[in-house]
């Protein structure tokens, strides 16, 4: 017999102990494992009985593992991920086709991988893709995906991270609305990303060729912002990662001669126990090399905004 099977009171208690600990809550484990609360409890009572340890802390306010508890749940979410590479890549000999799951901001897809979106299938005709959209900040763990775009420092003990580009920002508009402008000297709408920082007021501002009367709309979702952008309804702030192919198509234009860079750094991430697979590297290394192609095209249209320094060299 399985020395792991007289060490579980059954195979069923990893299971729940996995989804307890990873939803920090009895009851959203009980959902997820459509059981109820007082079943989820039980099992965990069981198992910390079995092996003799307790596993969670249990307080007002709410659940926390324990040490041994964080011992398990690392062991137990790696062996589960292997598993589930494991019957994917059967599935992958069966089909023939894989599946690759990326979580992105709705802005970057929206603004930056859907017009080039013919040229991802053309370019991965074996892969279909599914996505995890981000209407706010660019944040959140990326364990049930393949690769995930994050705003982070690099790699760490359980992420591996590639650079993809320097967090850079410029005030951009339509052609049509900077040509209106300049011409009536009229007042400037400015389009905000709500709860976001920097944003134009005590943020990045455009510079002086912009005082005067403002007005301002304002949005949760970034990929709004920039439609509003596009559609010639004001200046938004244009997150490079985000806008570089409509600045690369003309069908935006910096709105100011210069740009800002923060210390951030956007990065292409996976989990390192999550196994990255040669058609997830291939999809990251075509993201990175698009991105670099787009940000060229701009550099040459627009050589004194030094985009390409701004976003590809190091502090």
């Amino acid at each position: 017999m399985n020395p792991l099977r007289r060490m579980l009171p059954s195979n069923h208690a990893l299971f729940v102990f996995e989804a307890v600990a990873r939803n920090m809550s009895f009851t959203r484990a009980a959902a997820e494992l459509n059981v109820t609360q007082p079943a989820v409890s039980k099992a965990m009572a069981q198992l910390e009985r079995h092996i003799g340890v307790r596993l969670i802390d249990r307080s007002g306010d709410g659940i926390a593992l324990t040490e041994d508890g964080t011992i398990l749940y690392r062991r137990v979410a790696d062996g589960f991920r292997g598993i589930e590479a494991a019957l994917r890549e059967i599935d992958i000999r069966r089909t023939g086709i894989d599946t690759v799951t990326l979580s992105l901001s709705s802005a970057f897809t929206t603004h930056w991988l859907m017009p080039r979106i013919n040229t991802l299938q053309e370019a991965f005709p074996s892969v279909d893709f599914r996505f995890q959209l981000i209407p706010g900040a660019l944040a959140g763990p990326v364990d049930a995906v393949d690769l995930g775009m994050r705003f982070v420092e690099g790699p760490d003990l359980d992420h591996e991270a590639l650079f993809l580009m320097n967090e850079v920002m410029l005030p951009v508009c339509s052609p049509a609305y900077l040509a209106e402008r300049d011409a009536e000297g009229s007042r400037t709408t400015f389009v905000n990303l709500t709860a976001s920082s920097p944003m134009w007021i005590g943020g990045v501002d455009p510079g002086p060729d912009w005082n005067g009367s403002r007005a301002s709309l304002n949005f949760s979702d970034y990929a709004v912002v920039l439609q509003a952008a596009l559609l010639g309804q004001g200046v938004a702030l244009g997150w490079v990662s985000v806008v570089s192919h409509w600045l690369s198509t003309g069908d935006l234009v910096p709105a100011a001669g210069r740009v800002t860079r923060t210390a951030r750094m956007c990065q292409l991430i996976h989990l390192r126990s999550r196994p990255l697979r040669r058609s997830v590297a291939a999809v990251r290394e075509w993201i990175v090399a698009e991105m670099r192609a787009d940000v060229a095209k701009v550099d040459r249209l627009y050589p004194e905004l030094g985009l390409g320094r701004a976003c590809f060299d190091t502090l």
